[in-house]
This record gives structure tokens, sequence and C-alpha cells, in this order.
């Protein structure tokens, strides 16, 4: 989508690009262009340098550390940032627990954790999903007791994305086994150091590690750390994952994406030499995803008007999360296509931080198959697609 900004706009753009261009840590931009796995220090860095400028937060009320953008000056930041090859916040602490601790949290709870949160001096992950209750999160079965000014945790989480690094964790957790599911959930955050936690890595199919289980064994817990009401966390949790979900969507990723899939179909020759884009099914294709991409975009937007009004975002980030994931999993096909039999070999040293590893191909191949495979995933996370299926149901259409 093109869109006509003001000078004050463009000089708002060009200051974000002379930031990244010239004062973020160039290091880190190498290694997402060359596809290196990034360290959390490396992230933790990245945010870091955002926080110096104000700019780690831009979602946030100004009040706790906000930019006060408006939703045009927050387009051109998502798009500057994927055009620098910067990589995305990481979201848990940012974009998830920090906008149910200054929307529902106490005083004291906004005083403690909000600072750190936002100069990345904690890092945080989601204890949601557990080995039975994914999907149906409702059915979710780690419980805790009430014991005094402590409550005691016992039960299992999965899928726990970067809980390795983890210094605290929020966790949706059974309080009232009593009564319907959804009224008897709670929301804890929980320090990952507490005695009883283990946290065991999952091996996913691309080869990484970035997912966990967290078990949670008589962990004693402060009472002060429940977030909100006793038996609220459905409600907090709902607003959680529309955050989440608009996130997912990774629009301006996107688009930067298929900037980088244009340029190496229109130089990979396909054969009697005419190459890639010059196929008439490869950019039928390509258009069809980039048509939907721009579509999206419009959907975008608005949700990022409704967090400028101090609202969240409503059924449209069901919308943002489907179509997010599905046009980024047919860029990864797209990109494995293009990349042909170079796609095949895969020596996950390539991807370490001075490997010495002599790629097999053109460069863009040795991470085609890897981000297929991991890309699988953006589907099922943050409530798969089929939930959202449902949710667009009863929101918009009333079935």
């Amino acid at each position: 989508m093109d869109m006509e900004f003001s000078a004050e706009q463009q000089n708002f753009r060009d200051s974000v690009r002379d930031f990244f261009e010239n004062t973020y840590p160039s290091d880190i931009r190498d290694k997402v262009r060359r596809g290196v796995s990034l360290s959390k220090d490396d992230m933790v860095r990245s945010q870091k340098a955002l926080a110096s400028r104000g700019w780690a937060a831009p979602n946030w009320p100004v009040e706790y550390g906000g930019t006060g953008w408006s939703p045009t000056e927050k387009y051109i930041f998502e798009n500057e940032m994927a055009r620098a090859d910067v990589p995305p916040v990481v979201p848990f602490g940012m974009s998830m627990v920090a906008p149910i601790i200054y929307s529902f949290g106490s005083k004291e709870q906004k005083e403690r954790y909000l600072p750190d949160i936002l100069n990345s001096n904690v890092w945080w992950c989601q204890g949601f999903s557990e080995p039975g209750a994914g999907s149906d999160l409702a059915s979710l079965r780690t419980k805790a007791v009430r014991d005094g000014d402590s409550y005691i945790v016992n039960g299992t989480k999965t899928w726990t994305t970067l809980g390795q690094y983890a210094e605290w964790i929020f966790c949706l957790v059974r309080t009232d086994p009593t009564v319907k599911p959804q009224e008897g959930i709670s929301f804890l955050l929980i320090d990952m150091k507490t005695k009883g936690i283990t946290v065991s890595p999952i091996q996913t199919i691309d080869g990484g590690f970035e997912v966990n289980e967290v078990n949670f064994d008589d962990v004693r817990v402060p009472v002060e750390n429940l977030v909100g009401e006793e038996g609220k966390g459905w409600t907090y949790a709902k607003k959680l994952l529309t955050h989440e979900r608009t996130g997912i969507a990774g629009v301006a990723r996107s688009k930067h994406q298929i900037g980088k899939l244009k340029k190496i179909a229109s130089s990979i020759p396909n054969g009697g030499g005419a190459t890639m884009m010059e196929d008439d099914d490869f950019r039928r294709r390509l258009s069809e995803v980039e048509i939907e991409l721009m579509a999206l975009e419009f959907t975008d937007l608005r949700a990022l008007a409704a967090v400028q009004t101090g609202g969240a975002p409503g059924p449209e980030s069901s919308i943002l999360k489907i179509k997010g994931t599905e046009i980024q999993q047919a860029i990864t096909e797209l990109f494995v296509e293009a990349s042909g039999y170079y796609a095949l070999p895969y020596t996950p040293e390539r991807f370490d931080d001075g490997s010495n590893v002599e790629p097999v191909g053109p460069d863009f191949a040795a991470f085609a198959a890897p981000r297929y495979f991991n890309v699988r995933k953006t589907s099922i996370y943050g409530g798969s697609n089929e939930i959202q299926k449902n949710i667009i149901a009863k929101a918009v259409l009333g079935l």
C-alpha cells in the first residue's frame, strides 16, 4: 500500500531510518540479514537500543513510557524496522504481560514491573498452553491453592517460547475448580528462580530449541503476585491474546520478505534463459499473496487506530492472525520453490555466530527450508486459526 505522508511524517520516517542505519547496533542487523541465530544478549541489546530513544513500547500509554505516536507513525516505524533488518521486540514482556499489568495490576505492581520491562532488564515468558490444554485453553489444569499469604502452584506448561532465558513467567492457573472453567482461572506472576520450577527444552522440526516445557512442583508464589482479581484470569488473557494476535500478523515483515523474494526470483534462471519471475504460475501465486497482504494492511491500520484511542484490538485481531500467518506460510513456500534443490541441504551450524560452514548454493537458499518448517507453527500459536474462525463467527457474524 502506498501512503502519502505529510512533511512532518516524512521527517519522522527519516529520523527513524537514520537511527537504524547509523546508531542501532550494526552487528545485530547483519546477523538478521545473514540469518544467524540471535543470542539472548543480542535481543536484549536490540531492545535496549530502542529504549534509549524511547521507542521500545509504541503501543503503551504515554504515562507508562509509550511514545504517543499516531497510527501512521507506528506504521512507519514498523516498516522501517523491517526494512533495516531490525529484529522484532520479544513480545512476552513488552506486548503481552505489560498491557495486563498497566490495565489491571495494582499500583505496586506497575511500579515494580513496568520500568524493568520497558528497559529490558527482565526477560519474561508465557505460561498458558499445557500438554492437554492448547487451543482449548479453558481446560487448563495447572492449579494454585491458597496457603496463607502464598499460592502453591503445581502443574505443567508447554511450548514456552524462549523460556530458557526467562527470569519471570506470567501464568494462567486454576484457583477454583468448582465453578465453570473460564471463571476459575487466575493470572499469576512467578519468579522463575523459585524452588520447584524446572525447564526442559523441546526440539522443534527445524532443529531449534526455542520452546520448552516448564514444570511446577509445589512452587510457592506470594499472593501479591496475583494480577487483578482471583478468578478473572480468563478475562485478562483474552485481552492479552488480542495484542499477541495483532503482533503475530507481521505485516511489515511480510512486505519486506516479498520485496526480497521478488529480487531473488528476478535473478534465478528457470530454464530456457527465463527467470522465476517470468514463470506465469510463480508470478501469479506471488501476486496473489501480495494482493492479500495489501488488503491486510488496512485491517492492521484499523487495529493500530483502536489502540491509539485507548482500546484493545477487537475481533479484527483474529482476522489479522489468520490472514497474516497464512501469508507468512505462503511466502516461505515460494522461497523454497525459488531455492529449488538448494533448499534440501540443512546444516544447523550454518546459522551459528562465527560459523565457518559454507552454504550450499546461494545464501538465501540456506534459510528456505528451516524457515518453511518454523513458520508452520504460526497458524497454531496465539490460538489456532480454527479457533480464530470461531471467534469471528461469534463476535462479527453473530453465529
